[in-house]
């Protein structure tokens, strides 16, 4: 006669099928967002864990190829793989997709960049941290900002020309001048704070926009504002902050800067 099947522990094996359960709406209830990543940026994910931390609401990544020296021809190459990246968590929800690059939605354009997530998804909201960065102006009543990169100054002054383009001044700035994309991601929050304490510090400026989503500085944001009594935002920060608004969720988040009680 067959024996009943036993477990290492020498007792009898319980295999219960068809367990009952219910369905409910799941961790992202109140936002799914869809992230865009260059694969060398090793912060942004970091920053938003932080940021985004709301019961409801929740980020899904996908990655996409980029080169470790940042120049405009790289950026303009991560174009290609966009439309690719954005089929993320397929035929399920997302109410938001951001693409996470500043300088590359500057040298790509921002309505070729959504147009690029929209073929993937059509008719949804998107979001680039230059997008982001000048919803946050208008949100914080700024038009003269400093502005600090790590980029080349070739990419420095696109991206300064592209904000005054859009009526936003940039009378001072201040760069780490390093192409290479792994160094940026190591520079240190220390030497951050203390570049934005001196370019804010100008009576030109009315806040301070840090440029790059590969620079840490969303946990200094509250301390750099209360020194400066001023406005501080980044790429990381505004974008997180902008797609939040995009999805409809509208409340102030505490501890985050000025930007997240907009």
């Amino acid at each position: 006669m067959a024996q009943p099947p036993v477990d290492i522990l020498g007792s009898q094996s319980i295999n219960k099928t068809y367990m009952p359960y219910h369905l409910d709406a799941g961790i992202a209830h109140r936002a799914a967002i869809g992230l865009i990543v260059l694969a060398t940026d090793e912060t942004i994910e970091y920053e938003w864990r932080r940021l985004l931390n709301l019961d409801g609401v929740s980020f899904f990544v996908s990655r996409i190829p980029s080169a470790r020296i940042v120049t405009p021809e790289a950026l303009r190459a991560t174009e290609a793989d966009i439309t690719r990246a954005t089929h993320i968590l397929p035929n399920t929800r997302l109410d938001v997709v951001a693409y996470g690059c500043t300088s590359a939605s500057v040298f790509i354009g921002e309505e070729t960049v959504a147009r690029r997530i929209c073929e993937a998804r059509p008719g949804i909201h998107c979001t680039t941290p230059i997008t982001a960065a000048k919803a946050a102006f208008q949100a914080l009543g700024l038009s003269r900002i400093a502005l600090l990169t790590p980029y080349s100054e070739e990419i420095n002054q696109a991206m300064r020309r592209y904000l005054e383009t859009a009526g936003v001044q940039v009378p001072v700035r201040g760069s780490f001048n390093n192409k290479n994309d792994t160094e940026v991601a190591r520079i240190s929050p220390a030497a951050i704070r203390e570049a934005v304490l001196e370019l804010g510090r100008e009576s030109a400026v009315e806040g301070v926009f840090v440029s790059c989503t590969n620079l840490r500085i969303a946990a200094l944001i509250d301390e750099l504002e209360a020194q400066l009594d001023k406005p501080v935002t980044s790429s990381c920060h505004a974008m997180a902050w902008h797609a939040l608004r995009l999805a409809g969720v509208t409340d102030p988040v505490p501890g985050q800067g000025r930007l997240f009680q907009c």
